[in-house]
């Protein structure tokens, strides 16, 4: 793919994949360290696969490769795993996420100025990728938060002077069309063009998301050679998009029997079994927040919510007024938020590898459909304070 091409997103990776493969070849140069910068998960995947693919042999995986998180391990513990030959391999993928870390709760004087040192004199069998997905970039750079172009900057500055930074803009509708046609070409299949549309607007553009249906779509139609706009209803609205919407009707209304039957159709449904239940808190997530935004701009009608909704971030077009009532049924922000923090929680249960992933996802229903407990009184928190 060239870059006048495509967005800037998939121009990105383009140019990181190509310097990854001709350094891999031992034709092009390979710096010591990568940024990729920005939220826009299938991106990094495909940056994360070309270098898996150019410099980890599946053989040699568990002594070339490392994972690290910030929000756990100190920089200075991963330069010195990247400064540190490795016997059984000649040569080490170092993948560092948590970046956020190094730009929070101080100066990072010392972290800084470790990484500069490495830096000026980097271990060349080593390859260092930063994984920044703190900073969101939206496929229009000039539409950017204030917020997020400061930690861009700030990366720049720091991590930018050493390493290549990939940007990994968010995927606009057009390019997710374009990518879902061409690689079903790949594979011999057509897509019809009002089924490349029903497709993107069904999932928001939503690349991980859209990637992932298209490789059922491509199981479902294979054989025939063409993907019509029915297999996208048949398999993505009616299947996924519309239960789930049905799902989040049930917890507004505070109908738990409802909500909780809902549920147990999505996971028998499912043909990833327990394996589907984080994309289906993923979805619970982008569903609740989607509709914090509607509540905290006051959307009353479909025609307001594409305005308060940003492109990559829009729900499909169906479920508009659904969501819009259901977000009206909450008092207050506060009852949105505590829904996210509910959903947070399960998160991080679920990727502690619960014994049961199906019951996370029960008892957070169950939780979200009920009334919220009022809070304590003031008078009670200070007795209580008192007492202790």
């Amino acid at each position: 793919m060239t870059a006048g091409r495509w967005g800037a997103g998939f121009a990105a990776v383009g140019r990181f994949v190509a310097e990854i493969e001709a350094a891999a070849a031992g034709s092009g140069p390979l710096r010591p360290g990568y940024v990729l910068v920005g939220d826009e998960a299938f991106l990094q995947d495909r940056c994360r696969s070309a270098v898996l693919k150019g410099f980890v042999p599946a053989d040699l995986r568990d002594f070339c490769l490392s994972e690290f998180d910030l929000a756990g391990t100190s920089i200075f513990e991963v330069l010195d795993r990247a400064q540190t030959p490795s016997l059984m391999a000649p040569f080490q993928v170092i993948f560092v996420r948590g970046v956020k870390q190094l730009y929070t709760r101080g100066a990072k004087k010392d972290e800084f100025a470790a990484l500069d040192r490495y830096f000026r004199s980097p271990n060349p069998q080593a390859l260092l990728i930063f994984v920044a997905d703190f900073v969101r970039i939206p496929s229009d750079a000039r539409r950017m938060e204030l917020d997020d172009k400061n930690r861009f900057e700030r990366l720049t500055e720091t991590l930018g002077d050493h390493c290549g930074m990939v940007e990994l803009a968010r995927v606009n509708e057009e390019d997710a069309m374009r990518w879902s046609v061409t690689t079903a070409q790949q594979a011999g299949v057509r897509v019809d063009p009002d089924a490349a549309r029903e497709l993107v607007d069904a999932l928001g553009a939503d690349m991980m998301l859209i990637s992932s249906e298209l490789e059922k779509l491509l199981l479902y139609t294979l054989g025939r050679g063409r993907i019509t706009l029915g297999d996208v209803e048949t398999m993505v609205l009616a299947a996924k998009q519309r239960s789930l919407y049905e799902l989040t009707d049930a917890i507004s209304a505070r109908d738990r029997a409802r909500a909780l039957a809902l549920l147990h159709g999505l996971l028998n449904s499912s043909e990833a079994g327990e394996d589907a239940a984080i994309g289906h808190l993923y979805m619970l997530a982008r569903t609740f927040r989607q509709m914090l935004v509607i509540l905290e701009k006051n959307v009353r009608d479909s025609r307001a919510i594409w305005q308060a909704l940003w492109q990559g971030f829009r729900m499909p077009p169906f479920a508009a007024d659904d969501l819009i009532r259901q977000a009206r049924r909450y008092k207050s922000r506060r009852d949105l938020t505590r829904a996210l923090k509910l959903i947070a929680r399960a998160d991080l249960e679920l990727r502690s590898s619960p014994p049961d992933k199906r019951l996370v996802l029960e008892r957070l229903v169950y939780e979200l459909a009920s009334e919220p407990k009022p809070p304590a009184p003031a008078w009670a928190s200070a007795q209580l304070s008192f007492e202790g």
